[in-house]
């Protein structure tokens, strides 16, 4: 196995455990709600908390590795969000909640950012939607296997159990990745003179300073195309992570049998799209330009995605709705490495920069989802009624990729 594989390897690890730990608190989340008497508007705050701080601390984090790497920003990453995972298990009421999961944001924040760092670095530009796929494809698989972790340790020894064992998971990844890893792949030993000269002679990094040019940032159109596509991609996404287990329980009263299968079916449907966005965008772009290989799946993902989540919402069998959003999933999940391919494409040297700024911009509509789907649902009781807004919003995404151009740099000077 080539050196690169086994960097990417340990991002495909790092992604599982991000969303095995990022959904572990709404697996177990009518019963957090039941012990601590939390509502549903509280609780789409809790949700918030953890996005809004994801949001704010992104951009800097991602500038932190683009300036320091990411061999030191990934381990204190990965080491601070393990702890406040393992606290969320210690949670006494709803303001504790709150102010944990915000903590836990704000460490988990620039763990995305800084795998694009390593994938620029470590990869050929051939190979940076690939590597990207393999990446979120991985976060698809954490989300397959948490309902299978999770709940059977929450149901055997409680909820709070269940964030112990998923807080010690990263302490260890941690741990593994400060000792093997290197930020170049000049300074890996043992790396063949074959394979460092592939990476070297065709990768986009570029060295260059890491400030962070807020000016360029706004006066670029491409990079607010980036942005707005990647902030109404997060309605949709925030959902799956976020409210989907709820959704399923309270709002189409499925058992705890049917609601560990119709959680895990969308994230397996995700991985599906992962990986077939990454390859079907590098091959696109391969045989008909850059600009083509990224938007057509950009489009047309986001486009079918809508459709599925608008059908399932006006779907009265609960079971074919299940389906219905997991194929809106899976459809979604097509765009998810092309969009961070593109920031590796137009942000070079400064990925780190680009992809966090295009994931701050999107984790406020996480805040946004959060707090919403909340509080309409506790006004009208209907669980479907926020789908429409969501299929709108992904409708929203689709129409900006037409706007967004790989092949024009972001000169973030």
């Amino acid at each position: 196995m080539n050196y690169r594989s086994r960097v990417l390897s340990f991002l495909f690890a790092l992604s599982t455990i991000t969303y095995i730990d990022r959904t572990c608190i709404s697996l177990v989340a009518s019963d957090i709600k039941s012990d601590l008497k939390i509502g549903n508007d509280q609780w789409g705050w809790i949700l918030s908390a953890f996005a809004l701080s994801y949001a704010l601390f992104e951009l800097p984090t991602g500038a932190l590795g683009d300036r320091l790497g990411p061999r030191r920003v990934l381990t204190r990453v990965v080491g601070w969000w393990s702890v406040f995972t393992a606290l969320t298990g210690t949670a006494t009421s709803w303001l504790y909640l709150v102010i944990v999961r915000f903590l836990f944001g704000a460490g988990e924040a620039g763990a995305y950012p800084n795998a694009s760092i390593v994938v620029s670095r470590w990869f050929p530009r051939q190979e940076t939607g690939r590597a990207q796929a393999y990446i979120w494809a991985a976060g698809r698989v954490g989300g397959m296997l948490a309902p299978w972790i999770v709940v059977p340790v929450a149901t055997h020894f409680g909820w709070r159990a269940s964030f112990y064992a998923m807080g010690l998971l990263g302490v260890v990844w941690a741990v593994c990745w400060y000792i093997w890893f290197r930020d170049f792949p000049n300074e890996k030993q043992n790396i063949t003179a074959e394979e460092l000269a592939h990476i070297e002679e065709n990768r986009r990094f570029r060295v260059s300073s890491h400030h962070i040019p807020w000016r360029a940032v706004l006066r670029s159109q491409n990079m607010w195309a980036i942005m707005m596509m990647f902030h109404f991609y997060m309605y949709g996404a925030y959902f799956f992570t976020g409210w989907l287990p709820t959704y399923l329980k309270e709002g189409r009263h499925f058992d705890k049998e049917h609601m560990q299968l119709f959680s895990t079916l969308p994230f397996f449907l995700g991985a599906i799209g992962c990986f077939t966005g990454g390859y079907l965008s590098d091959w696109l772009s391969k045989r008909y330009g850059l600009k083509v290989g990224r938007r057509v799946v950009g489009i047309v993902g986001l486009g079918l995605s809508a459709v599925m989540i608008l059908l399932s919402a006006l779907t009265k069998d609960n079971q074919t709705a299940a389906i219905f959003l997991s194929m809106g999933m899976g459809f979604k999940d097509l765009t998810l490495p092309v969009s961070f391919a593109v920031c590796n494409d137009v942000g070079r040297s400064q990925s780190g920069m680009v992809s966090g700024a295009m994931n701050t911009v999107g984790q406020l509509g996480a805040v946004f989802l959060g707090v919403l789907f909340g509080y309409i649902v506790n006004l009208t009781g209907d669980f479907n009624l926020p789908l429409f807004l969501i299929a709108f919003l992904l409708l929203c995404s689709c129409l900006l990729w037409l706007r967004i151009d790989p092949t024009e740099e972001v000169v973030l000077t």
